[in-house]
């Protein structure tokens, strides 16, 4: 088995959105904002090679988007999974699982690509089995006001209907060496891998510690649907990253891939050493 990370894009989004309530004197310092309050983002997934099995973990924003959709969010056309996966000597023809941590777009909007622009789309991995949580699906299909914006059709009916979707009711292994846990703060029934690599165990943190910058307890997103079940969740995989010795994979750092959790004389999380997946 290898794991690679795979750069998918480079965004931003608003930084009081991305830290909630914490004042901006403090994110500031990790996440640094540009004059219109933006801070830098990635989409860094994980693929994983196992013999004949190749599974990409989240797949980023995908290009599907307008020139309105890439200004408001200062999308960078140079990253592409496809230009990824080719340096790394793949195609999405050879993914034979995508899994999906949830449906917001910048996690899946790699999913599909336009058959017919603007019109019609259709899955991007016709090779793949794609895997989400059951109740998320129906979440994602009747939308709340907070998070519609973020579950776009294209994205999600293109999968749902080709018959390549398998749907999972709570938390399960899909192979031995890795384990999907499911958490309900930011979005219902978010699933997050946990995945055992060369004696390693690497969380892959997706939105509930979306950057190096969020480890702080408190530290919980504006975008999240029950900011206090985030806190106890967070708390929960704060504790056992830091006793563990647990490794975080970074979906969104935009300069750190992977890094573990220490705990000060106070109690306060913070990162306490960041690297590169190839340094494992």
């Amino acid at each position: 088995m290898k794991l690679y990370s795979v750069e998918t894009a480079k965004f931003k989004l608003d930084g009081g959105a991305m830290f909630g309530v914490v004042p901006k004197v403090l994110w500031n310092r990790t996440n640094p904002a540009d004059a219109n309050n933006r801070i830098d983002m990635a989409a860094r997934c994980l693929l994983i090679e196992d013999g004949k099995r190749l599974i990409l973990i989240d797949n980023g924003i995908g290009n599907k988007y307008d020139s309105k959709f890439g200004s408001n969010f200062a999308l960078d056309a140079s990253v592409s999974l496809d230009a990824s996966l080719h340096a790394l000597g793949f195609a999405r023809e050879d993914i034979t699982d995508m899994v999906l941590t949830h449906l917001h777009f910048d996690h899946c909007g790699g999913s599909t690509v336009w058959a017919d622009p603007g019109v019609t789309a259709k899955p991007a991995f016709p090779n793949a089995t794609y895997y989400v949580q059951k109740s998320h699906l129906a979440w994602a299909q009747a939308p709340n006001a907070r998070e519609k914006a973020s579950f776009l059709k294209e994205n999600i009916d293109p999968i749902v209907a080709s018959g390549q979707l398998e749907l999972w009711d709570g938390e399960v292994e899909l192979v031995g060496y890795m384990k999907l846990k499911v958490i309900n703060g930011h979005t219902e029934a978010q699933q997050l891998p946990l995945i055992q690599y060369k004696g390693h165990t690497i969380l892959f943190a997706a939105d509930l510690f979306p950057t190096a910058g969020h480890l702080p307890l408190p530290y919980v997103m504006g975008y999240d649907v029950r900011p206090l079940l985030t806190l106890e969740e967070r708390k929960g995989f704060l504790e056992a990253l830091s006793k563990e010795e647990m490794i975080l994979f970074y979906e969104h750092d935009p300069v750190n891939e992977m890094g573990t959790v220490g705990i000060n004389e106070k109690g306060a999380y913070f990162s306490a050493e960041t690297f590169r997946l190839q340094d494992l």
